[in-house]
């Protein structure tokens, strides 16, 4: 289940992404003077939903790595890693370019690696599982207190 933790990343950064996809774009709806609100309102959304990501993803190594060490099975739960951080850097991305922060257009390529890595890991370890037939077999039922 500690996958899973991951899955409220994907709302934030995906509505960050929307923001300022939204205020980017809205100068071909809108005149000038209202485009600007749009643009500004996107940042203005997007930075503290951003933050609370960033609070959200240090929890969440936090435990994974915690249970990480404890022996953390691998299952396809795992994949739930994958798009939560790919949406919080699509936002990143987004609010990057909105503000023209070097900052978050850094914070946006170390969250690309991250994705990439934790990609490349769950699906080699998805092939494996399924290569040997270990990922179609039942879980063992987890033991009472």
């Amino acid at each position: 289940m500690v996958p899973t933790l991951w899955i409220v990343l994907g709302p934030l950064g995906q509505s960050v992404t929307a923001a300022t996809l939204l205020g980017a774009g809205a100068h071909l709806v809108f005149p000038a003077r209202e485009a600007a609100i749009f643009k500004a309102a996107g940042v203005i959304y997007g930075v503290p939903v951003l933050g609370f990501g960033l609070l959200w993803a240090a929890i969440a190594i936090a435990i994974t790595v915690r249970t990480a060490r404890q022996d953390l099975p691998f299952s396809l739960t795992w994949w739930s890693f994958t798009f939560p951080v790919g949406t919080c850097v699509t936002g990143t991305i987004g609010l990057a370019l909105a503000t023209g922060s070097e900052v978050l257009r850094a914070a946006a390529v170390v969250f690309f690696i991250g994705l990439v890595i934790a990609w490349l890991l769950v699906a080699a370890r998805t092939a494996r599982g399924a290569i040997t037939g270990r990922l179609f077999l039942p879980t063992p039922a987890a033991a009472g207190p």
